[in-house]
């Protein structure tokens, strides 16, 4: 054979189109069905595969690279709550992998979406105590919405898509999937990504209930000293406008927990501070004395309720989640309203009275005054204070 006809055979080649492709690439296919632009990480010898193929990719993907695992995991949080997106992580095998605990756990707790993808050994020392193997799906069961292993290329692609449905619907939260080495490095042949809409087992939202919404309508309309405290339920459901439109109807005064904060405007006359153990007096106080209690988007934590003998004795409950392992999980809700608050809380409101609640409303801004002054006091007290020296 000629070298022009050896020429002729190698351009030939090189225009074919490519008919395989490897579990690394997939992953980076992946990234751009979901509309990934930023991913946070720090590589290693089990995930390098993903990385050869994020080389490829750097002009539609931007890759942040940290000092450390959990750096990347607390700075995807933060990407998220701003974003509104699903942050992306990628951390290796063993010690890359638990670096990444403590930011799970928080993601857990504060409904953050996320995807965490850790490599792996190899498949066939699983369970070998090879170097830097870690358990990882025992490790963070506890701190995930979901987790999996994947030992095998083609079981990459349908466990991301799920990964990416889990972490983003209902409640959002991480979701850790665990990629062994030979999984990255295999050839499959080439697939085209399928965005996962819909799990058998999976219910991102619970079926609302019409009895208790109209059970609830009844307690609010008879109410004399009703009183709503909201979450960042209501920021993760896109309902701000919702809560707005029921509190205006209502007439009823509303107060913030911390992860709530922005959910309504702080200078709305029916906006009377925030919750808990940091926040304003009048709130805290009233609380124990509403006939009823409407909790929006919130899960009544410790630092919003203190003891819970002491807490809102005298009020029924009614608690709106789309969770509904937190209804009753530490303050008993005489109607419990699951479903995600951008779709019960008009229901709420279509059938309420409009009402104002003057009187009410009086005695959380006479506790706000009396918290104003003393401020002020120990404010002026300090400034007069003079310089310790230790």
């Amino acid at each position: 054979m000629n070298t022009a006809q050896t020429s002729q055979d190698s351009k030939a080649t090189a225009s074919e189109p490519e008919t395989t492709m490897t579990g690394g690439e997939m992953v980076m296919q992946a990234m751009l069905a979901e509309n990934v632009e930023l991913i946070f990480g720090y590589p290693g010898g089990a995930i390098m595969p993903i990385y050869d193929a994020l080389f490829d990719y750097t002009d539609r993907i931007r890759h942040i690279l940290v000092r450390h695992e959990q750096g990347a995991i607390h700075a995807a949080q933060g990407y998220a709550r701003a974003s509104g997106k699903t942050g992306v992580v990628f951390a290796t095998s063993g010690p890359g992998a638990t670096n990444l605990v403590t930011g799970l756990a928080d993601a857990l707790i504060d409904s953050t979406p996320l995807v965490c993808i850790t490599g792996q050994v190899f498949a066939h020392l699983l369970g070998t105590d090879a170097f830097q193997e870690v358990d990882v799906i025992n490790i963070t069961t506890p701190v995930t919405k979901w987790n999996c292993q994947v030992t095998v290329a083609e079981d990459i692609s349908p466990a991301l898509a799920k990964a990416f449905y889990i972490a983003s619907t209902g409640r959002p939260g991480p979701v850790v999937i665990d990629i062994t080495k030979n999984a990255q490095l295999q050839t499959m042949a080439l697939q085209k990504y399928q965005k996962c809409q819909k799990i058998r087992s999976y219910r991102p939202e619970p079926i609302v209930r019409p009895s208790y919404i109209e059970e609830a309508i009844q307690e609010i309309n008879r109410a004399e000293r009703p009183f709503l405290i909201f979450g960042q339920g209501v920021i993760l459901g896109n309902a701000e406008k919702e809560l707005f439109d029921f509190v205006e109807k209502s007439g009823i005064p509303a107060a913030w927990t911390i992860m709530g904060k922005g959910a309504m405007p702080t200078d709305h006359y029916l906006n009377v501070g925030m919750l808990g153990m940091h926040g304003n007096a009048a709130p805290n106080i009233l609380t124990n004395t509403c006939d009823v209690l409407i909790a929006v988007g919130m899960r009544f934590d410790d630092r919003v309720t203190g003891r819970l003998d002491k807490y809102a004795r005298q009020a029924t409950v009614i608690h709106l989640d789309i969770d509904p392992a937190e209804i009753d999980k530490n303050v008993k809700s005489a109607i419990p309203i699951w479903g995600n608050c951008k779709e019960t809380l008009p229901m709420l409101t279509a059938g309420i009275k409009k009402r104002a609640h003057p009187l009410w409303l009086e005695e959380f801004h006479k506790l706000n005054e009396v918290e104003n002054e003393v401020v002020i006091q120990k404010r002026a007290k300090s400034l007069n204070r003079p310089p310790h020296y230790g």
